[in-house]
């Protein structure tokens, strides 16, 4: 095409052949937009396309309306939620609890997992909200729940929630205190954590994390959960080799349980504080250490007045009741972990019905409980049994008789608290006249004195002076410890060396000072001829211990003059024994 001369030497061709140009792009553009339609699969179709076949109708003159995706997908959505490890996402209770309805098969895995994640929610919800005011109905609700089955749940929870809120420790400690009292598996399970957590802690120098642990570990000890051992098994461990952290984690631990030792191991603390004395003076701490060091003995010289080791309103277990569990800090322990997460019990419906009887039992629930199906059965137990007749108990006076012995315990608990916290014998002896032994209780005192006396090392005098001084006081002291002198010759056999000696040199002390009867020597079963290896041996420490001779006292001599004149002078059949004689010169 011939160009277009306009008289300034400018030509149209460039402008011509630049719109063929443009209109040939455009072109080949719709072209491959329609191919790219075409290839296009049809399964996945454009909102235009979805819109226009949502209009068309189909044979009735009615428009097909299609049911969402996500309508579909809501099994398989739910299905992957009851499948997954850790329980997926979040599901709102009532939606939980409609999935549960809907699942007929109590022993399928989806409806077990279902139970396990509200049993999850119950208990973390209950351990977050309680305090002093509501631990009594907490600890109720939490007995509601299958506990056993939750019980590392349980265990996490508190150590996680005393963690984060180190200041209820004392609320936390109680809770646990009056779980372990129906099942002390789950204080021990606790206890253990804590254990293995402070032991971590410790070698990787985690400070939070041993002082979080070992409050916890001093308030069960509080709530005599944990035994008194392991509270000074930690204080040693941590002052063995002093750090500025070590030692401030120390302390912080004898101001939560030093009252608690100070009543049952007043050596142990006082042997604690000499170390902690002794690191102070070495003045190898930091200043603020040394400081808190300070203020540590001027609260054990005020008795501890403001860190008491149980408040009034936590002190809800009776310590018959208690089950305290002897752990060392040394021995290895399994923190269980596998009980966190979900696992398939064979026997779910079984276990079930067993927690629910043993629920009745805590809870004093009668059978036709909370619970439906225990409501049901409960029920028509009822009615078959409304024709059976029912027997009336008179009303009137019942005794009734503690066959538990809960009071003996405490009895000898209290006397074994009170012997160890003494400072001499005659401080001994008015607090153990202060205790109001009843009438025919006075062979269980001796017998803690005996027993005392025996567990020592080597003898103490103390116990010694401690039994003559009742055998004086009151003559109802002297018929047991002869009879307790008697079967203890005759079961000596069963004593090892050291309670042996002990025992011997205790009874020589009772006959040397003239607390007991010499009489007791000759009874029928201390025959010489009827003594063995054992028995001879406890006779020598009788009567080598303290030079307790018969002949070096009034008494002992009436005995061997009474011994000897019956057996060299008077015949068998006339031998008339002097205990009129003996009786009147005991004083």
């Amino acid at each position: 095409m011939a160009a277009v001369d306009h008289g300034n030497g400018e030509s149209f061709r460039g402008t011509v052949g630049e719109d063929d140009e443009t209109e040939r792009r455009s072109h080949r553009s719709d072209e491959r937009r329609r191919e790219k339609r075409e290839e296009r699969p049809r399964g996945k179709e454009t909102k235009s396309s979805r819109r226009g076949k949502d209009n068309e109708d189909d044979g009735d003159g009615v428009a097909a309306i299609e049911e969402p995706a996500a309508k579909r997908m809501r099994p398989a959505e739910e299905n992957q939620l009851l499948t997954t490890k850790t329980g997926g996402a979040y599901i709102p209770p009532a939606r939980l609890r409609m999935m549960q309805a809907a699942i007929t098969d109590k022993s399928s895995i989806a409806y077990q997992r279902i139970a396990w994640e509200a049993l999850k929610k119950s208990i973390h919800g209950l351990i977050n909200k309680v305090n002093v005011a509501n631990i009594h109905e907490v600890a109720l609700q939490l007995f509601k729940e299958n506990i056993v089955r939750g019980r590392g749940w349980f265990a996490k929870s508190c150590i996680q929630a005393q963690t984060q809120s180190p200041t209820f420790t004392h609320v936390f400690a109680a809770l646990v205190a009056i779980i372990n009292t129906k099942f002390p598996q789950i204080g021990e399970l606790v206890l253990k954590r804590l254990i293995t957590n402070f032991r971590k802690a410790y070698k990787r120098n985690q400070k939070a994390t041993c002082l979080s642990s070992t409050r916890f570990i001093a308030h069960l000890v509080n709530q005599q959960v944990a035994d008194e051992v392991i509270a000074l098994e930690i204080v040693t461990l941590l002052m063995e080799t002093p750090t500025d952290d070590s030692v401030e984690v120390a302390i912080g631990f004898l101001k939560e349980c030093g009252l608690k030792l100070l009543e049952v191991s007043p050596k142990g603390l006082a042997a604690v504080c000499d170390q902690l004395r002794t690191i102070l003076h070495e003045a190898q701490i930091d200043t603020r250490v040394q400081y808190m060091a300070e203020v540590m003995f001027a609260i054990r010289k005020d008795g501890f007045k403001d860190y008491p080791s149980v408040m009034k309103e936590l002190d809800l277990v009776e310590e018959g009741d208690q089950f305290t569990h002897p752990l060392s800090l040394t021995d290895e322990y399994n923190p269980e972990d596998k009980l966190d997460v979900f696992q398939f019990e064979a026997d779910f419906e079984a276990n079930e019905d067993k927690y629910r009887t043993i629920r009745r039992d805590i809870l004093d629930e009668e059978a036709d409980g909370s619970d439906g199906e225990g409501g049901e059965s409960g029920s028509d137990e009822d009615d078959e049994d409304d024709d059976t007749p029912v027997e009336t108990v008179p009303t009137g006076d019942v005794t009734i008789v503690d066959q538990t012995e809960t009071n003996l315990v405490t009895l000898r608990k209290n006397i074994y608290l009170t012997i160890q916290s003494s400072l001499d014998y005659e401080e001994c002896c008015h607090k153990l006249m202060k205790l109001n032994i009843k009438p025919g209780q006075e062979s269980e005192l001796c017998h803690m004195i005996v027993d005392c006396c025996a567990q020592q090392r080597t003898y103490e005098k103390f116990f010694g002076l401690l039994a003559q001084r009742f055998c004086q006081i009151n003559q109802q002291y002297v018929e047991p410890y002869q009879k307790i002198f008697v079967d203890s010759y005759d079961t000596i056999h069963r004593l090892e060396t050291n309670k042996l000696r002990n025992v011997g040199k205790f009874m020589a002390h009772l006959f040397f000072t003239d607390a007991i009867s010499w009489l007791v020597r000759s009874e029928p079963s201390l025959d010489l001829s009827r003594r063995s290896k054992i028995s001879h041996l406890f006779m020598i420490e009788w009567d080598v211990f303290a030079g307790a001779w018969p002949h070096q006292t009034e008494r002992g001599r009436h005995y061997l003059i009474q011994s000897d004149f019956h057996k060299d002078h008077v015949p068998g059949d006339c031998r008339v024994p002097w205990h009129g004689f003996l009786d009147s010169a005991h004083p």
